[in-house]
C-alpha cells in the first residue's frame, strides 16, 4: 500500500514513518504550518525545516498553511490529505500519536471520511522503551523546546541519548513528566535517521527563554551534508 506520513520534523512523526516504511511504500510527506502558536493539532517550533527534511528523504512534500483555529484547522488537514490521495494515490496516513486522543481521533475521523487507513504505530507504546529504540535505530534527535517543571535551558539543543533519558526518568519521578515529551513537555527535531539520504547540520540558531523552564531552540540556518 502507498502511504503518506504526517510529519513535523520531530521524533514521533518521523519514527512512525520509519516503522511503517518497512511495511508499506512511503510516497509523500504532509505537513501543516499553523498561523497560530496555540494550535491543538500541529507542531510549531522549527516547522519550516520540514522542507529540508523532505529534500533529505527525496520525497515530495505537501506543505500548506493552516488557520490554527481549534477544529477549523481540521479542514486544512483534510485538504492536505486529499491532495496526497489525488497526487500520490495513498491508501493510508501515518501519524506519530502516542497518547493524545484528541489528535488521533481527529486524524482517524478524517481518514475514515475519505476512505483511508489511519496508521499510528506508536499508539500507547511504552515511553522508555520507545526512547531507547530511537537510539538503537540510529535516530539523531535534539531537543528544540521545553515547557515543563524540571527542564531548563541546558536541555535545549541536546541530543537524546542514554544520559538524557536517565535525566528525564528522574524528573518523571518528581512530577510525572512524560519521558517521551508526549504531554508537550518538550519538542524535538530529527537531524539524521535511516530515512534520510543526507543529514541536517545546524549552522545558526538562537535560544529564547520565556522563564526558567520554558524556552525554544530556534534554528535559523541549516545545510544538508
Amino acid at each position: 500500500m502507498k502511504i503518506g506520513a504526517l510529519i513535523s520534523g520531530g521524533k514521533d512523526s518521523l519514527y512512525a514513518a520509519y516503522k511503517e516504511s518497512k511495511k508499506h511504500e512511503l510516497v509523500c510527506l504532509i505537513s501543516l504550518k499553523s498561523k497560530r502558536d496555540d494550535s491543538y493539532m500541529f507542531h510549531i517550533p522549527n516547522i519550516h525545516l520540514v522542507k529540508q527534511i523532505a529534500e533529505s528523504m527525496e520525497l515530495p512534500l505537501i506543505f500548506i498553511e493552516s488557520s490554527g483555529i481549534k477544529e477549523k484547522e481540521l479542514d486544512d488537514l483534510e485538504k492536505a490529505i486529499k491532495i496526497a490521495v489525488k497526487k500520490y494515490k495513498v491508501g493510508g496516513i501515518v501519524s506519530g500519536a502516542i497518547k493524545s486522543n484528541y489528535q488521533k481521533q481527529r486524524v482517524d475521523k478524517i481518514c475514515e471520511k475519505i476512505g483511508l487507513m489511519s496508521i499510528a504505530p506508536l499508539w500507547h507504546i511504552d515511553e522508555e522503551r520507545y526512547m531507547n529504540e530511537l537510539i538503537k535505530d540510529k535516530f539523531k534527535v535534539i531537543i528544540t523546546g521545553i515547557a515543563a517543571e524540571g527542564l531548563d535551558r541546558n536541555f535545549l539543543g541536546k541530543s537524546i541519548d542514554k544520559r538524557i533519558i536517565e535525566k528525564l526518568k528522574k524528573i518523571n519521578k518528581g512530577n510525572n513528566l512524560h519521558i517521551s515529551g508526549e504531554g508537550g513537555e518538550f519538542e524535538t527535531l530529527v537531524l539524521d535517521c535511516p530515512l534520510y539520504k543526507k543529514r541536517i547540520e545546524i549552522r545558526k540558531f538562537k535560544i529564547k527563554m520565556e522563564n526558567a523552564c520554558t524556552g525554544c531552540y530556534i534554528i535559523k540556518k541549516v545545510r544538508l551534508a
